[in-house]
Parts: C-alpha cells; sequence; structure tokens
C-alpha cells in the first residue's frame, strides 16, 4: 500500500545564506513519497541560481515564481495549488527540517481519525550560523490535543515551521488570506475553529532567529502586521462559541491593544478596544488606554524603560 503523498512547499524570498542547507534537509528526509515545490516570491539576491542548480540535479522538483513580490501568503497559495499531496508543509527556507521530520509526522496523522487536520511539534531555535540556541518548548507549553481553539486565542504556542496540515483543511478554508500580511496567527483561528490539532512531542525542525525575521518587526509604529491582527480578531470574534472561548478572546483583545498602544498604533489600538468593548465593559485601564489613544498621546517610553530594566 502506498503511503500518503507529503506536499513541502518551499517559499523563498532573498533566502541566499540559508537556502542550500534548508533545499538539502528536504532532499534528506527518509518519507519516501514526496512532493517538493520551490515557490520564489521574486527574491533580488542570488536565490534564484541557487535554486536552479538544485533544479538541474533533481528534476523531479517544481518551481514556481511568483513573477512579482506577492508576499508569504500568496506565494503560499499559489504552491498550495499547485500540490498533490494528502498532507503540506509551509516551510520557509531559512529554516531546516530533521531527516525524520514527515516521517514521524505522517506516522502521527495515521493514528489519529479525520477530525485532526493538523500536527504540530517542537523545534530548536537556531542562529544565522546555525548555532543551537533553544527549544521552542523551553518557552511555551504547548497545549492540549484536540480542540485548541480557546488556547490559540488566548496565547502563542505553536511554533510555526513545525506544522503539518491536511490537505481538507486548506481546501476548507481555501488557503492563507491572500488580504492579511502575515498567515499564521489567521490560520490557527480558522482551522481550529474546524478541526483538532494534535502535539508531536519531538523535536523535527530548526527555526533559524534572525534580524530579518518577520516575528522581529511585530509591534513597530506604522506595521502592517499589527493591522492584519485586527482584522483575524475580529475574525475571531465571530467564531467564538463558548464562554471559555469568550474569555480566551477577552485576553488576546487586551494583549493586542496595550502593546499597539504602546508601539504608537493608535489606530489598532483603538479599533481592539472597540472590540474587547463589545465583548465585555472595559475595565478602567483599558478606559484610559482608550482615551489616551484617542488623543494620540504616546507613552511609549514606558514599554521602553520596562524592557531597558528587564534586560538588566
Amino acid at each position: 500500500m502506498m503511503q500518503p503523498r507529503v506536499t513541502i512547499i518551499c517559499l523563498c524570498y532573498n533566502h541566499e545564506c540559508f537556502l542550500a542547507e534548508a533545499l538539502d534537509s528536504v532532499l534528506a528526509q527518509t518519507y519516501p513519497n514526496l512532493e517538493v515545490i520551490i515557490v520564489d516570491d521574486s527574491s533580488t539576491d542570488g536565490s534564484v541560481a541557487i535554486i536552479q542548480a538544485y533544479l538541474a540535479k533533481h528534476p523531479q522538483i517544481t518551481f514556481i515564481s511568483t513573477g512579482q513580490n506577492v508576499g508569504n501568503c500568496s506565494a503560499f497559495n499559489m504552491g498550495w495549488q499547485a500540490s498533490t499531496g494528502d498532507f503540506i508543509i509551509d516551510f520557509a527556507t531559512d529554516d531546516v527540517l530533521l531527516p525524520e521530520r514527515v516521517a514521524q509526522q505522517v506516522e502521527a496523522f495515521q493514528k489519529l481519525d479525520k477530525s485532526y487536520g493538523v500536527v504540530y511539534s517542537d523545534a530548536a531555535y537556531i542562529t544565522d550560523a546555525s548555532e543551537y540556541l533553544y527549544l521552542h518548548s523551553q518557552k511555551y507549553k504547548a497545549a492540549p490535543d484536540g480542540d485548541v481553539f480557546a488556547e490559540v486565542l488566548r496565547r502563542y504556542f505553536i511554533c510555526p515551521p513545525t506544522v503539518m496540515v491536511r490537505r481538507a483543511v486548506l481546501e476548507k478554508l481555501g488557503g492563507y488570506d491572500a488580504t492579511l500580511a502575515y498567515e499564521d496567527f489567521d490560520f490557527w483561528v480558522r482551522s481550529a475553529r474546524e478541526f483538532k490539532y494534535y502535539y508531536l512531542d519531538k523535536v523535527t525542525t530548526k527555526r533559524r532567529v534572525h534580524d530579518a525575521s518577520l516575528s522581529g518587526k511585530l509591534y513597530k509604529s506604522g506595521d502592517k502586521m499589527l493591522a492584519s491582527t485586527v482584522v483575524v480578531c475580529r475574525k475571531a470574534a465571530a467564531l467564538v462559541q463558548t464562554q471559555a472561548e469568550q474569555q480566551a478572546l477577552v485576553q488576546r483583545l487586551k494583549y493586542e491593544a496595550r502593546h499597539a498602544y504602546l508601539t504608537a498604533n493608535f489606530r489598532e489600538a483603538t479599533a481592539l478596544l472597540h472590540l474587547l468593548e463589545t465583548t465585555v465593559a472595559l475595565p478602567v485601564t483599558y478606559r484610559v488606554i482608550a482615551y489616551l489613544s484617542k488623543q494620540k498621546i504616546n507613552l511609549g517610553f514606558l514599554r521602553v524603560m520596562y524592557h531597558i530594566v528587564k534586560g538588566k
């Protein structure tokens, strides 16, 4: 009996320095039934030349060029729409897969029923020089298996590059929301409402931490990612069904509103606080933040001082 096909969608944008290590890790997978699709989002460095060299040696690889820079969400959608896999991995080519990654996650899926749409795992964080930093599990405790919708609303706990997705999930959701600046939170919210999650307690992936990563840009003044967070929070509010989920959403909205305000993203802070107010009566602290935000009074120095003190 043939094993399920797994598609690894390798998303590249200016990953020249890391691309060879990433692609080598894909080709080193022990799992036999793989489909590899490289999507280059119009890189301006030497990435495409490296990709062409791999295509020459490995003609089974499919290559897609976006033609113009379209962003991660649209680039991924192009990849998965061209794929045939029963399971899909969204793989940024500055990260690294461990050799047993695919085999371990497929094995986990085969023990689960079709109500489970996502398997995620632990990861090791590495530097630009591929030096070990720490484990994801040392900072973030995984949620219980099954229905993780409320936990997805409440906190960050999933390491994005460790996720393997059942194809039916992407078909149900229509892929990523291409209007957003990033995909993770939106995908977790929408998929967790429809499907169960399973945590594989193994390190399957090396996630690279470097200054150019998207996560490093979150909560800067004027950043488009926070505007996307507002959109996702509105989607989440429409999907909430229980009191526990509502409480989790309230916790998320408070967190996002505080950070939006303290980074001078006043419009987003106001939008988040308005959404919070439609859910619960605003506590005094958040009524003050709402007033300061509407007046565009910047107290961001408090956040800077906090991080200075915390770092000492």
